[in-house]
């Protein structure tokens, strides 16, 4: 049996992934954010010209959910890189940003 995923894991094994191949002199906090930039433009691309019905139905194809799919692995992958090489806690700076948001936006 695997061991659950988390952030930490997930992190660490793109580390080591990186460090094999002797990535990490690349893995600049500017790289990176570029890298993200062009990842979560290659999944606005998929959903550019859809209508919004459409949009609703992405998944619903293999092909494009396989697209989807990978798109959404990239950008998580180059966003908890960027969070590791800036000693970020994703979890803890999303769970930060909704306190906030909850205070700003206050439900009705």
């Amino acid at each position: 049996m695997t061991d659950p995923l988390d952030v930490a894991t997930l992190q660490r094994r793109l580390a080591d992934f990186a460090a094999a191949r002797d990535w990490r002199q690349y893995h600049t906090p500017k790289n990176l954010v570029a890298a993200l930039s062009v990842e979560a433009s290659e999944l606005v691309e998929i959903f550019q010209w859809l209508t919004p019905e459409e949009s609703a139905r992405v998944m619903d194809d293999p092909d494009t959910a396989h697209r989807v799919t990978d798109e959404v692995a990239d950008v998580l992958a180059y966003l908890l890189q960027l969070c590791d090489v800036l000693d970020i806690d994703p979890l803890a700076a999303l769970d930060a940003k909704i306190d906030r948001n909850e205070r700003r936006f206050p439900a009705p």
